[in-house]
């Protein structure tokens, strides 16, 4: 699907307030609404628009450690582990990356316990896995919450 200014600027706006009504951005667009929800549905039936969703707050809910892991699995343990962990309700995300690491996650806790826990119990109870590297978040500048165009 080829974008045009219109539905860069719907996306864009939605983006920052994904609870905008239809109404709100034909103001701002000097469009109808139904002129804006036909270009909002166009969007989510092409698949540029994947999901409205929420974004919470991680820390505000009590999950107070984030972490990211490397994890490197044998080939042929590698989609079996990746879907173990993204079952894992601590597991925030899980990627198959290039370079030296086989999968990066991110994992959510409400402490340092709870993530002794995770990495002992469910993390190294995985079959297949070679190897473990993780970092622990002090400070958040940005965080991906839509993408620009």
């Amino acid at each position: 699907m080829r974008l045009d200014d219109t539905d860069k600027r719907i996306l864009e706006l939605l983006t920052v307030n994904g609870r905008i009504s239809y109404v709100d951005i034909g103001k701002e667009l000097n469009l109808s609404r139904v002129a804006v929800r036909e270009r909002v549905h166009q969007l989510s039936e092409e698949g540029v628009i994947e999901k409205f969703t929420v974004v919470i707050n991680s820390e505000k809910v009590g999950k107070k450690v984030s972490g990211f892991f490397e994890v490197d699995c044998e080939p042929s343990s590698l989609v079996e582990v990746a879907e173990a962990l993204a079952d894992n309700p601590n597991v925030a995300s899980c990627y198959q990356m290039t370079g030296p690491s086989t999968l990066h996650m991110h994992v959510l806790v409400n402490d340092f316990i709870d993530l002794e826990k995770f990495i002992n119990e469910e993390l190294y109870a995985l079959e297949g896995i070679t190897r473990v590297e993780s970092h622990i978040l002090l400070r958040r500048f940005k965080s991906r919450n839509g993408m620009k165009l």
